[in-house]
C-alpha cells in the first residue's frame, strides 16, 4: 500500500530541523513576553506567524539562524518536507495569538495569557519532539487547509505528494 498525499503544488520543500529550531526561540520569546507581561511581544510574535504563513518559512524570523547554526555545526544533510503543513501550523498559531493580543486590548488579559500558552505549548512539542500538530491537521485534509492552501496562491490542480515519513509507516 502506497500512501500518497494530494497537495497543492508548487511548494519549496524545508529542512524540518528549521522549522523544530524556529519553534523552540518562538516559544521561549513567548514565555519571556510572559514573565515581563509584554502582550506586545506575544503579538509581534503572532505577527510574524501569520507573515510566514502567507508568504512562506524564509520568512519566519526565529528560523532564521538554523542554517549558519547546521553549517556551524556541520549537520550532514536532512530529508526534507512540503512548507505547506507548517505554513498551515503557523497560520493556526499566529491566529490564536492575535486572538490572544484582541483579548488583551479589550481587557481579557487571562484569556490572553491561556491561548498564548497554548501557542507556546505546542511549538515546545514541536522544537522537542518534532511532532508538529497542526502539520498532523493539516493533512487531514478538511475545508480549512484547502483554503489555506487557495490561499497560499498556488495551484488548484493537484498532484500526487509522496511523504516519507508517512510511506515508513506503511
Amino acid at each position: 500500500m502506497s500512501v500518497v498525499l494530494l497537495t497543492p503544488a508548487p511548494a519549496r520543500s524545508i529542512d524540518p530541523r528549521g522549522q523544530r529550531f524556529g519553534a523552540g526561540v518562538s516559544a521561549v520569546v513567548l514565555a519571556v513576553a510572559f514573565l515581563l507581561d509584554a502582550p506586545w511581544l506575544a503579538a509581534l510574535v503572532g505577527l510574524n506567524l501569520l507573515v510566514s504563513a502567507a508568504f512562506g518559512t524564509r520568512l519566519f524570523l526565529p528560523g532564521r539562524a538554523w542554517p549558519s547554526i547546521r553549517r556551524a555545526l556541520k549537520l550532514g544533510p536532512i530529508e526534507p518536507e512540503h512548507e505547506y503543513p507548517p505554513r498551515f501550523a503557523q497560520a493556526m498559531g499566529g491566529t490564536f495569538l492575535a486572538l490572544a493580543t484582541l483579548a488583551f486590548v479589550v481587557g481579557l488579559t487571562p484569556l490572553g495569557w491561556l491561548l498564548t500558552a497554548a501557542v507556546a505549548a505546542l511549538q515546545t512539542v514541536l522544537a522537542v519532539t518534532g511532532i508538529c500538530v497542526g502539520c498532523r491537521l493539516y493533512f487531514l485534509r478538511w475545508w480549512v487547509p484547502s483554503q489555506f492552501a487557495r490561499f497560499a496562491r498556488r495551484t488548484d490542480s493537484l498532484q500526487p505528494l509522496s511523504v516519507p515519513a508517512l510511506e515508513r509507516l506503511k
